[in-house]
């Protein structure tokens, strides 16, 4: 690990220590094998006047719910130190008295909760304190001999702290460890199974010491010959098995959940080995990736829904052992292991599945690493029930918020680079889904920067394609809730005399076939979805063709007979099918301003009065056409399939 520190950087922070106090905050949180999602907090030790003209010494460290790779001033708590004192001096202090005195303490009340550890960084005689859960240290720490091995790496000017609740009870043991130490001759801290502490009067001092203490255990394992475990080759991915599982997962959770598989060469590595279920059910790398990542990941053998049962048994009866009082939380895996596959991350949104994804990357890593140092330890059951369960741990989760409506479900969308698809991705993603966009165009790419939405380029006629696009979505999201289908073309106008054979059979390929064998590649996967529903685009010409366009309202008929047998067929299945029928949307790519003003001239119209020539006399929009679509896959028509809805502003042909 290298020092990050810029002398230029920091030097536009002057003397302003709250500055550098964020800087080198941001410079810890761009590691990730020091601080995961949240993980680890910072302080400085400020003297400022308050509005009276009086100086006080004031502790200003990191708030709660803040990360320190994106911290910024407002991020950081302002405490009274000499209250934090005082509370250090108290024999015993509840986690809620705790976190009201703390907020009590605090010299501005719109300022977030101060961390947990903020007593602790208050009772520290240093201006700068950084805290990390390093990766490197706390593998070490969690093996059978792990205190040795941190006297050997660091000697006695490392004061070690053996494993403690974090807060008060942290606070108070090292406030009595210390009573008669002199800190001039400590290089830092190292808590047992949870992290390391340094402190320096500088800013620089203090966090080049952590990049060195944690290069020294690096060293060490390194030496020690302490590698992942990666495999030779990818493994063929089960995509139908990764549906089933988290459908299984979901049911167990009690609300829809997506996953995303993790088939990298480490992960696979991992899922190899032959002490794979063992060594994983040992527990987390620190006590505080429990609330995201529970105790231990589910191993899935051949049986997935008698292991997934037999986590849960298994959760029930450690929640026994231990509650006193507590109210049990859903016993469903937040992560699993699939032999020779790889490893599986669950949450209810794309966030959370990242944050377990990239907590349960370190993990693996670190087991495989503690095993080649004699063996992965952790800490007894007692003790992370204890965390997990911790009332302050709790209230994060609480703080949560509502649910979007469609958080947790998987949508396809076909032609979603432009016009109608572009507009129902994003109003898939604003309602809570997460969504495969496919589109033949380059520039789908560059469409969606939400992490919510997997772009895929695909040309729907190639069923090859169609296969790789399916396959995945399923890898990155778990499986199929809701389709789409909108891709389509709108052929040259042509008499039939005068048809032209290829613009006939390109018109089927694209408006008919493609939607046709797409919907059959998805129909496995619809079954084992939450709530499945199927939206066609259809079009005003299937009820009111019109001259010239027989190439595009006969695929478009086809289409919505395709869609009315399988509202019949795929009913008993608990799959909706329903069709739409838009007309003169005119914020899509076909209609330049040019076109407009050509076809408004033809019918002696303004360019308004074109766009608005329907009953209601309103503008259909591709956003209109996209709430309707969203819609019709959600709640409201949960008891609709086979209908046929015009979105068109009223047309008389149609009425």
């Amino acid at each position: 690990m290298k020092s990050l520190w810029n002398h230029q950087e920091a030097r536009k922070c002057g003397k302003d220590l709250l500055k550098l106090r964020v800087y080198t905050s941001r410079l810890l949180g761009a590691e990730e094998d020091l601080v995961l999602h949240g993980g680890g907090n910072t302080s400085v030790k400020i003297k400022e006047k308050n509005i009276f003209g009086e100086t006080e010494d004031i502790l200003h460290v990191k708030g709660s719910g803040w990360d320190l790779a994106t911290i910024e001033a407002p991020g950081f708590a302002p405490l009274k130190l000499d209250s934090l004192y005082k509370l250090a001096e108290l024999d015993s202090l509840s986690d809620m008295d705790m976190v009201k005195y703390q907020r009590m303490a605090l010299t501005n009340p719109a300022a977030p909760n101060p961390s947990v550890e903020a007593i602790l960084h208050g009772i520290i005689p240093y201006t700068f304190v950084d805290h990390t859960h390093a990766d490197a240290v706390v593998v070490i720490t969690n093996t059978s001999k792990g205190r040795a091995r941190i006297m050997e790496i660091f000697g006695k000017n490392m004061l070690i702290i053996p494993y403690v609740m974090p807060g008060f009870i942290l606070a108070k043991t090292i406030y009595q460890m210390t009573r008669d130490i002199d800190w001039e001759i400590l290089d830092g801290m190292i808590l047992l199974n949870h992290g390391v502490f340094t402190f320096d009067h500088h800013a620089r001092v203090s966090y080049e010491k952590m990049i060195r203490i944690v290069s020294e255990a690096e060293k060490y394992l390194k030496k020690a010959g302490a590698k992942e475990a990666k495999a030779p080759k990818r493994v063929k991915t089960d995509s139908l098995l990764l549906a089933n599982i988290r459908k299984e997962v979901s049911d167990l959770w009690g609300i829809p959940v997506l996953s995303k598989l993790d088939h990298s060469s480490a992960a696979v590595g991992f899922s190899s080995l032959p002490k794979a279920r063992s060594i994983s059910n040992r527990g987390p790398l620190t006590p505080d990736h429990i609330i995201r990542t529970k105790r231990t990941p589910v191993f899935f053998s051949k049986d997935h829904e008698k292991n997934l049962l037999d986590f849960s048994k298994s959760y029930g009866r450690y929640f026994d052992k231990y509650n006193s009082g507590e109210q049990k939380l859903d016993p469903a895996p937040r992560w699993g292991i699939i032999p020779k596959m790889g490893t599986v991350s669950f949450g209810p949104t794309s966030k959370h599945v990242k944050i377990i994804e990239d907590i349960t990357r370190h993990t693996k890593k670190a087991i495989v690493q503690a095993e080649k140092l004699g063996g992965w330890k952790t800490l007894s059951q007692k003790d992370l029930f204890e965390m997990e369960y911790w009332s302050l741990e709790q209230n994060k989760l609480k703080k949560a918020g509502a649910a979007k409506p469609m958080q947790g479900r998987v949508a396809l969308v076909t032609g979603a680079a432009s016009g109608i698809g572009k507009a129902c991705v994003e109003q898939l993603v604003k309602q809570g889904a997460v969504v495969a966009a496919l589109d033949i165009s380059k520039g789908i790419f560059d469409c969606f920067p939400q992490k919510e939405v997997l772009a895929l380029q695909c040309d729907v006629t190639k069923e090859k394609q169609l296969v790789r696009c399916i396959e995945e979505t399923v890898t990155q999201f778990g499986g199929l809730d809701m389709l789409i289908t909108n891709a389509g073309i709108f052929p040259k106008s042509a008499m039939i005399a005068e048809m032209n054979k290829d613009l006939w059979e390109k018109s089927m390929a694209i408006n008919v076939t493609s939607h046709q064998r797409l919907l059959q590649m998805c129909l496995p996967y619809l079954a084992l979805g939450f709530d499945p529903a199927v939206v066609i685009m259809g079009s005003k010409n299937v009820p009111a063709p019109g001259p010239g366009a027989s190439a595009y309202s006969v695929a478009k008929a086809a289409l919505t007979q395709l869609g009315r047998v399988a509202a019949l067929e795929l009913g008993e299945k608990g799959i909706r099918v329903n069709i739409l029928h838009p007309n003169a949307v005119y914020d899509t790519s076909i209609w330049t301003d040019e076109v407009l003003k050509a076809r408004a001239k033809h019918y002696g119209m303004s360019v308004k009065a074109y766009k608005t020539n329907n009953v209601l006399k309103v503008e259909v929009t591709s956003k209109d056409v996209a709430e309707l679509a969203v819609a019709m896959l959600g709640s409201v028509f949960s008891k609709v399939t086979g209908a046929q809805v015009p979105i068109d502003g009223g047309n008389e042909r149609v009425i």
